[in-house]
């Protein structure tokens, strides 16, 4: 690996916390190593998970509680991991481990969706996958669909979309895409935000790189706050949004903002916020074991 005093070495995102460098001969090169778990039966919650494909170019991690009824019908969540669009997965220990407990503790079936990454799969890549997972996990609504614990165990009237960081931003975009789908038919009650990246009015040097085609701070599906407020009310087809913020993160503010826009634009749901007081960005995964996570 070419050490950052390389002369041929372009540029680095970014210095603080390294997880690509460019060559000025255009090549990109991971500083990240990919690490992954692979599906187990968790001794000390008796989660299982299992992995399966999703077409035509995902896949997600599925993670089944323990329950003395095998026919019951679970909440289902819909999980997308953050990473700024470029690293992490659902098979890495530290989403693993997290959706676990998670739903261990929720008692609900949850689908931890993989998209493709930045800078190899730029933008809007992660948005069409995690669209294509959503189409997937519809595919299963008459009880007939290629995974048999969706199948049998999914309560699709009680359908949550969660996410953290950027994977907060797809679901978002998620929900919006689904309001101008009439065939999707997944009824969601709730979005859960933890530590949401948005765009404020300000450029951002990684969405610049890693989605070129967008309008920066003009694309809604960076910034809602740029969109007519009747049309982010019209989007939102849950009942409940929680969106949580931690005192010291750096996009607390964007946090915020989204929060007030939501609560501003007439939209017909309940809206609430969270803020976790001394922590910084997705602290809980790191720390998963304190009290505040």
């Amino acid at each position: 690996m070419a050490s950052s005093s390389n002369p041929e070495i372009a540029r680095v995102f970014f210095p603080s916390y390294p997880m690509f460098q460019l060559y000025k001969d255009g090549r990109a090169e991971r500083l990240r190593q990919i690490v992954t778990v692979p599906p187990s039966d968790d001794p000390k919650t008796g989660v299982r998970s299992k992995d399966a494909p999703v077409p035509p170019l995902s896949s997600a991690r599925i993670f089944l509680p323990k329950t003395s009824d095998p026919t019951a019908k679970l909440p289902l969540l819909i999980y997308i991991h953050g990473g700024a669009f470029c690293i992490e997965s659902p098979f890495s220990p530290t989403y693993h481990n997290y959706l676990t407990s998670l739903v261990a503790k929720a008692n609900v079936i949850a689908v931890s969706v993989q998209y493709r990454k930045a800078p190899e799969h730029n933008l809007p890549a992660a948005y069409d996958d995690a669209w294509d997972a959503i189409n997937w996990i519809a595919s299963h609504i008459e009880r007939n669909g290629p995974e048999p614990w969706l199948n049998e165990n999914a309560d699709f009237d009680k359908v949550f979309l969660a996410g953290d960081s950027a994977g907060a931003n797809i679901a978002h975009n998620m929900i919006m895409k689904s309001a101008g789908d009439d065939q999707i038919r997944l009824k969601f009650s709730g979005l859960l935000l933890m530590n949401p990246f948005f765009m404020n009015d300000e450029p951002d040097e990684l969405i610049s790189f890693i989605f070129p085609s967008s309008k920066g701070p003009n694309d809604p599906r960076l910034n809602p706050a740029c969109i007519a407020i009747k049309e982010l009310a019209a989007g939102l087809v849950c009942k409940k949004i929680l969106v949580c913020v931690a005192e010291k993160d750096f996009l607390r503010e964007r946090g915020v903002s989204y929060y007030e826009t939501v609560k501003n634009s007439g939209w017909n749901g309940v809206i609430e916020m969270v803020e976790i007081e001394g922590e910084e960005h997705v602290f809980y995964l790191f720390k998963p074991d304190c009290e505040k996570a």
